[in-house]
């Protein structure tokens, strides 16, 4: 089975930033700009520590790192809030 790619903005950040895959990496300490790479393509997610350091070397949010995924997330949880309403309103008027 082949992964989607999970669509982001790290690289716009990033080159908003005037930094390079590697000056990236070595600011936030991790070995190899492959990786900076891999989670650009959208190949893989940063774990949620990197996220966050990603969020504060780019100077933004980290959830407009990834403004798709947090859409996606944000509609599922409401849709799921949403029926989670509706079975204790029709639970309340039983």
């Amino acid at each position: 089975m082949i992964n989607p790619r999970i669509p982001n903005l790290l690289r716009r950040f990033r080159k908003a930033r005037g930094l390079n895959q590697k000056q990236a990496a070595g600011i936030l300490g991790i070995g190899s700009p492959t990786i900076i790479s891999r989670w650009e393509k959208g190949k893989c997610l940063p774990s949620l520590l990197n996220a966050f350091k990603l969020a504060a070397l780019y100077r933004t949010m980290a959830d407009a790192l990834f403004p798709n995924l947090t859409n996606i997330l944000r509609q599922e949880l409401l849709k799921r809030e949403e029926g989670l309403l509706k079975a204790r309103c029709a639970k309340a008027g039983q």
